[in-house]
């Protein structure tokens, strides 16, 4: 598209005029296709964050994803395995079709080892929840699983990657950029896709995680702060009011458009630009957002800020119902930091430092669906709890250690999703009796983002864009819709 969009500008015609002109030469190409991603493009240009329409009706208006960075160990979450009690302490029995690290390991005396932690019963699906989640086990009725899922790569840095951009590569775009690409926002004075991450710092690969790859720059995700000012250097400089400022954007704009009207590629010009615009208009909005003070005792209790092992997440889970009130389309939330101290990288002491990492989120999420729920908001809102990878069954030590702790597994990610358009109690998928690997085919990271694009009424073959020779998009070469856990 744009050799198109460079050839007409040459001869002064708009791409829609050229490709009208060349019916018979693009015919074969797709006209009708390529009008329609013209058309579209050019809306963008005017507007990159303009609400667009979905390509088929859906419930979910907004999502909101919580990512536990590290690695969550299903086997101490969400995966109930008998066998690891019955077994433990026995060598563990050589698994088939692995490949890579994982395939390694298997030729070494690895050991099972049990969770220390009870699993029980819960709701009117019977779900099994460890008991390290007893208040997200009061909501578990509202949320359906996907176990099984496969990683394409064993660590950290590309599981991260996979997870968020559906690719183990850098330079991809985030889910969150995909869907505000193809929906836009209906609240222009605030950001379409916002980032609230652990106030105790940054995820593996950091802004990578969030942004915007080969899209357009306004697609990327804006990293709030949870506490002060929300975005660093947001506010007006001492001594300036409002009206110096918005004549020196004025100034700016126009200076930024003659630049770009003489030039050809000026996709990241323009996305200046618009962030210009609506920085100005954050400047009022995004403070009264990101103030708590507000907010009525009972909910505060709700996500757990009236306690300092809760409250860190806690404002990070009820900023994410703020935005969603506000119209935001897409908020990401990260629980750890990197692959130390405070992520869920437990390849030591497990069952030391789990308890730490549940009691941080259970209160918080599960307040978050309650509070979304009581408002009547669940019903339109998508939440997406993820990791990069699962964790292994057996022990992470030769010999065992007093302290174990479980490595990394590709090949065992445990998902669930509430809300909009999700099948409460569903599940899909299942793993095998000690929690390694899913029974039969593994589901692949592509099909779950195709999943998440299906419930916000978008269609992975149709959220495309142009780059470097090829269409591109979020699945790659496509993904099959969960459909077990989709109402």
């Amino acid at each position: 598209m744009s050799m198109i969009h460079d050839f007409g500008r040459r001869f002064k015609l708009t791409r829609r005029d050229l490709l009208a002109r060349a019916f018979n030469g693009l015919g074969l190409l797709g006209l009708g296709d390529l009008l329609a991603s013209d058309a579209s493009a050019a809306d963008q240009s005017l507007n990159p964050l303009a609400v667009r329409p979905p390509h088929h009706q859906s419930k979910a208006k907004r999502c909101i994803f919580v990512f536990m960075a590290g690695g969550a160990s299903q086997l101490e979450t969400f995966e109930y395995k008998p066998n690891l009690e019955k077994y433990a302490g026995q060598a563990m029995p050589k698994m088939s079709n692995l490949k890579g690290e994982l395939a390694g390991k298997s030729n070494f005396p690895y050991v099972v080892f049990p969770t220390r932690f009870g699993f029980g019963q819960h709701g009117q699906s019977g779900r099994y929840i460890c008991d390290l989640f007893p208040h997200l086990a009061k909501c578990v009725d509202d949320l359906a699983f996907v176990h099984g899922i496969k990683i394409d790569n064993n660590n950290h840095g590309p599981a991260t990657l996979h997870m968020n951009t559906g690719s183990i590569f850098p330079g991809n775009p985030s889910v969150g950029s995909w869907v505000n690409y193809g929906l836009g926002t209906s609240n222009q004075d605030m950001p379409g896709y916002v980032v609230i991450q652990d106030p105790r710092g940054a995820p593996m690969n950091g802004a990578d995680v969030w942004g915007n790859g080969f899209l357009p720059a306004s697609y990327q995700g804006t990293l709030f702060r949870s506490e002060g000012s929300p975005v660093i250097n947001l506010r007006r400089p001492a001594g300036m009011s409002r009206e110096q400022q918005r004549l020196e954007f004025d100034l700016l704009n126009r200076l930024n458009t003659q630049h770009a009207a003489a030039r050809q590629e000026t996709n990241d010009l323009e996305a200046r630009i618009s962030a210009y615009e609506l920085a100005y208009r954050m400047q009022m909005e995004a403070p009264e957002v990101v103030d708590l003070s507000r907010e009525t005792a009972a909910t505060r209790q709700l996500y757990g800020l009236d306690n300092t092992t809760t409250a860190g997440f806690g404002r990070q889970c009820l900023l994410a119902r703020r935005m969603a009130e506000q119209g935001v389309r897409f908020t990401l939330l990260v629980h750890g930091v990197e692959n130390k101290k405070y992520s869920w990288d437990d390849h030591g002491d497990i069952g030391g430092k789990m308890p730490r990492h549940a009691g941080e989120v259970d209160r918080p999420i599960a307040g978050l669906l309650k509070d979304l729920k009581q408002r009547g908001m669940l019903r339109d809102t998508l939440v997406v709890w993820a990791s990069e990878m699962g964790r292994t069954p057996f022990m992470n030590n030769i010999p065992p250690s007093k302290t174990p702790g479980r490595d990394h597994n590709q090949y065992a990610l445990v998902m669930w999703m509430a809300g909009g358009g999700v099948k409460a109690g569903a599940t899909a998928g299942e793993t095998d009796e000690f929690g390694l690997r899913a029974v039969g085919e593994s589901i692949p990271v592509h099909d779950v983002h195709a999943t998440i694009l299906h419930l916000m009424g978008l269609e992975d073959d149709r959220l495309r864009y142009f780059h470097a020779g090829r269409w591109r998009q979020l699945t790659n070469l496509g993904g099959n819709v969960l459909q077990d856990i989709v109402a």
